[in-house]
């Protein structure tokens, strides 16, 4: 599934991007409230793997309301801001063609759908909310609000860090160890607005109380709220549920605010099951790709000859070595675990590079490393590891390697047959696990006089 183009729906003179994904049997209009930068988020494999999940049972609308990411700015006409979100979906859905659709809000968003679907009922099939609150401010009769010392405190903190990874840390703390994560996050938050545009709308939003509202939806409505989410507490969710005739209320493990880090597929496995009747789950992504393993020669012998401290702090440049050539040959780290390193590449040439690139900077530390490499399909996870048969032969080469040298699977020799490598045969070996006999080469300097591959080296 490509990544949908973006197009421009018209209100007045005034454009809305939206982007259309999959062609299932039911719309689903799934928007995260008032920001939105509809391309960038394609460059977060989490939210990818979400969204194309979403579209593998509907046909998913998405957009960005004015004021945010690729669309116009909001009109400045006195008018409600609610007012030009409706406003915005209702052109969104004529452009989509989309007469009826189910609406999957969360967070900020979870108001505003509640008064469109109050609003236009005609055009909502089902509700669907997520970290959703009716009123933020906490009163007498409604005491799941927040105390409006603490709401202060929010706006202050968002003029201060929106677009910084503190904010991305704080909203979604799943990524907390996840500095690529962060980082990304980080950048598409300062591509939808900036923190005193962020800081404006939370003041609008909490004069906003669309509890009124609640016993108005007469449409399937599913609730759903984090057990520990700072934004939106579970009290506050199950007030939703309560207040709306025939809710269905799920209370979902975790902290973070957005769905597409922590538990995904149960949000995913909750929305589809209601909308649908049924609960397929999640098909693993999988995809093409080189898996390099690496690991360190000797590194008991190191530890025990340089100290612990001291075996600690070349481990540190050991990985920072890592993650550089890793990532000047567009491969992406996947996991260290003592002293082997798995990376993934979507070419095999650029992991042979790679493998050749860390023998020559590693020297430098006085470490050797041994190199594996091969070629086929990988199961991506959500948890961005990597999974399947594929994974497995890769660590049975490398444990063949010896001290200096990039062993590559027969697969891996075929594919670049032809290429700038050259490679001697080393012998055919069963591995361990895996069915059958595999032939493995090394890649070397020169090509041996009497041929690429047939001359087994002892």
């Amino acid at each position: 599934m490509t990544t949908p183009e973006t197009r421009y729906a018209k209100v007045g003179d005034d454009r809305v991007a939206y982007q259309v994904l999959g062609d299932g049997p039911r719309d689903l209009v799934f928007t995260t409230g008032w920001w939105a930068s509809l391309d960038l988020e394609w460059e977060e494999p989490a939210i990818a793997r979400f969204l194309r999940r979403m579209a593998s049972f509907s046909r998913v609308i998405r957009f960005s309301a004015r004021g945010s990411g690729l669309s116009d700015a909001r009109p400045k006409d006195g008018r409600d801001a609610c007012l030009h979100w409706t406003e915005d979906l209702l052109a969104v859905m004529n452009a989509a063609r989309s007469n009826t659709t189910a609406l999957f809000a969360m967070t900020n968003g979870g108001s505003m759908a509640i008064r469109f679907a109050v609003a236009h009922p005609e055009r909502v099939s089902a509700l669907v909310l997520l970290n959703t609150t009716a009123c933020w401010v906490a009163s007498a009769d409604y005491p799941a609000g927040f105390p409006p010392e603490e709401l202060a405190g929010f706006s202050r903190f968002a003029r201060k860090h929106f677009g910084t990874e503190r904010f991305a840390r704080v909203h979604n703390p799943s990524l907390d160890h996840d500095e690529r994560a962060l980082s990304r996050q980080a950048k598409y938050a300062r591509a939808i607005a900036s923190p005193k545009a962020v800081a404006e709308i939370f003041e609008i939003e909490l004069e906003r109380d669309v509890r009124p509202d609640l016993c108005a939806v007469r449409m399937p409505t599913l609730v759903m709220t984090r057990h520990n989410c700072l934004w939106a507490s579970l009290p506050q969710g199950r007030y939703i549920a309560e207040n709306v005739v025939g809710a269905r209320f799920e209370e979902l493990p975790g902290s973070d605010s957005l769905p597409y880090w922590e538990a995904p597929d149960l949000i995913l496995d909750h929305v589809e099951e209601f909308l649908t009747g049924n609960r397929r789950g999640a098909e693993s992504d999988r995809a093409l790709a080189a898996v390099l393993f690496t690991d360190i020669v000797d590194s008991t012998k190191h530890a025990a000859d340089l100290g612990d401290a001291a075996w600690r702090e070349l481990q540190d440049r050991h990985e920072e070595i890592l993650r550089e050539q890793i990532g000047l040959f567009r491969g992406r780290l996947v996991d260290t675990a003592g002293d082997g390193v798995l990376a993934v590449f979507e070419r095999p040439d650029r992991a042979i590079e790679c493998a050749q690139a860390l023998h020559t900077a590693l020297a430098s530390l006085e470490l050797s490393i041994r190199a594996g490499i091969h070629f086929g399909d990988v199961e991506l996870r959500n948890d961005g590891q990597v999974g399947g048969m594929t994974v497995h032969i890769g660590a049975r080469v490398q444990a063949l390697a010896k001290a200096g040298e990039v062993l590559v699977s027969r697969t891996v020799h075929d594919v670049l047959v032809g290429s700038r490598f050259n490679f001697v045969g080393r012998g055919a070996y069963e591995l361990k696990g895996v069915p059958g006999r595999w032939e493995v080469c090394e890649v070397v300097e020169r090509l041996d006089p009497t041929g690429p591959y047939e001359t087994e080296r002892h």
